[in-house]
C-alpha cells in the first residue's frame, strides 16, 4: 500500500496520498460511517491544492455545525462530467483513424512506404460505402469484391493494424477487423516467386541486349544487375562517389524510387561493401567517364535522368503487348529462354549462383544485402542442393 500522508492537528481535515490517488481523512471526532473521501484525482501539486480547499470547507462547516454527514456535497463532481464528455463525443470513422495512425507512423517509416502503401490504404477506404466501424463485415466484403485476394489481404492488415493502434491509444474500444485479413487465401503468383535464370539464360539474354538496335544502351546496366545481384532502386541511384577509384568496391549505401523520384537509403537501413571481381570491375572501367563527377549516375536513362524501372520493364525487358514485345518475352516466343521472368529475378539469379559455387550463406546474405535467416527461408531449395565438400 502506498500512503502518504501529513500529520494534522486535531480536528482538522487531512490531505493523503492513496495508491497515487488524492484522498481527504476526516477527524475521528466527526461521526460518520467514513472517514475518508475518495476525490479520484492524481497526487499533484494542482490536484492538492483544490483538495485543501474542499478540506477548508468541511472544517468550515464543521465550525458553524453545518458539517454534511453524508458526505454528498464534499464529494467532487468532475467524474459525472467526464462520462457525459465522452458520450457526447462523436464515434470516429474509419478515415479518421487511418489519417492519425499516418500521422503516429510517419516518423517510424520509410517516405517511400507513406507514399506508396499507405497513400494506396487511403484511396481504398475513401472508396468505401461506409466508414463506420460497426460495419466492418461490410467493409471487408467490399474490399474482397473489389480488389484480389492479395490486395484486399494486404488492405485489411493494415486497417486492422491501425485499430490495435487505435485500440492502444483508447481510441476505439475494439478493433473489429481482427482476424478478417488472414481467413483471406491467396494463390501466389508464379512471376513474383524466386525463379532465377540458369547461367546459360543469363548469357543469352545479354547477348540479345547487345545485338538490338535499340536497347544495346542498357547492356551495362543489365550485366551489373546479373553480376551483383542487388536492387533496381541501389542499381538505378549508384552514382559513381559509391566505387572506389580503382573500380574494386562498391558501396551500396542508397536507392532510389523512381516511381516518387525519392533518393533514400538502402532497404535494411545498412549500406554494404561489395567486393568486384575482375570481369566487373573492367565493366565499370569500360563506362567510367575520364573526368568523373562523383555525383554522376553510373547507369543514367538515355537522356541522362534516373532510370526508370517501370519505363526499362515496359520496353526494354518484357514489353507491352499493345505496343512490342521486350528482349526477354521475345527470347520466350523464340524458345531461347524456357519462360518468361521480371527483372527482379537478375537478383535471384546472383544469390542462386553464388550458393550454388558453394558459397556460404552468410557471406552471401552480406553481398546481396540481406540476414542469413532470409536467404535460408527464401533460397532453403537451392542450399539443400548444395554438395557437402571432400576433406
Amino acid at each position: 500500500m502506498n500512503t502518504t500522508q501529513t500529520k494534522a492537528a486535531k480536528g482538522t481535515v487531512g490531505v493523503e496520498s492513496f495508491r497515487g490517488k488524492l484522498r481527504l481523512r476526516l477527524p475521528r471526532s466527526i461521526e460518520t460511517k467514513n472517514r475518508y473521501i475518495s476525490t479520484g484525482w492524481q497526487d499533484t501539486p494542482e490536484n492538492s491544492k483544490k483538495a485543501q480547499k474542499i478540506a477548508w470547507q468541511i472544517e468550515d462547516d464543521i465550525s458553524r455545525g453545518t458539517f454534511d454527514s453524508t458526505l454528498a456535497s464534499y464529494k467532487p463532481q468532475h467524474h459525472l462530467t467526464v462520462v457525459q464528455a465522452i458520450k457526447a463525443q462523436p464515434a470516429l470513422s474509419l478515415s479518421e483513424l487511418w489519417e492519425q495512425y499516418t500521422e503516429y507512423r510517419k516518423p517510424l517509416i520509410a517516405e517511400t512506404t507513406l507514399k506508396i502503401q499507405y497513400a494506396a490504404v487511403r484511396n481504398h477506404i475513401a472508396k468505401l460505402p461506409t466508414k463506420t466501424l460497426s460495419d466492418a463485415v461490410q467493409i471487408r466484403d467490399f474490399l474482397v469484391g473489389k480488389l484480389s485476394n492479395d490486395a484486399a489481404r494486404r488492405t485489411l492488415t493494415q486497417i486492422s493494424a491501425c485499430c490495435d493502434w487505435a485500440v492502444d491509444s483508447c481510441l476505439i474500444s475494439s478493433n473489429p477487423f481482427h482476424g478478417m485479413a488472414q481467413k483471406i487465401k491467396v494463390v501466389k503468383d508464379e512471376t513474383d516467386t524466386i525463379d532465377p535464370f540458369t547461367a546459360e539464360e543469363r548469357d543469352i539474354i545479354i547477348k540479345a541486349f547487345e545485338e538490338h538496335s535499340l536497347y544495346s544502351y542498357y547492356v551495362p546496366f543489365v550485366k551489373f544487375l546479373f553480376m551483383t545481384g542487388c536492387r533496381t532502386g541501389e542499381a538505378v541511384g549508384l552514382q559513381w562517389k559509391h566505387i572506389s577509384a580503382d573500380c574494386r568496391t562498391i558501396t551500396f549505401s542508397e536507392s532510389v524510387s523512381t516511381q516518387l523520384k525519392i533518393r533514400k537509403d538502402c532497404k535494411t537501413h545498412q549500406s554494404r561493401k561489395f567486393p568486384c571481381n575482375a570481369t566487373l570491375q573492367a565493366l565499370l572501367l569500360s563506362i567510367k567517364p575520364n573526368a568523373c563527377n562523383p555525383e554522376a549516375l553510373v547507369f543514367p536513362s538515355k537522356k541522362g535522368g534516373v532510370i526508370r524501372s517501370g519505363h526499362f520493364i515496359d520496353s526494354a525487358w518484357k514489353g507491352r503487348s499493345d505496343r512490342n514485345d521486350g528482349i526477354v518475352t521475345q527470347l520466350v516466343k523464340e524458345g531461347k529462354i524456357s519462360r518468361y521472368r521480371t527483372q527482379y529475378n537478375t537478383r535471384h539469379t546472383f544469390i542462386t549462383q553464388c550458393l550454388e559455387a558453394g558459397v556460404s550463406v552468410v557471406q552471401v546474405a552480406k553481398w546481396a544485402g540481406n540476414s542469413p535467416e532470409i536467404i535460408m527461408k527464401h533460397y532453403a531449395g537451392i542450399t539443400a542442393h548444395v554438395q557437402v565438400p571432400e576433406f
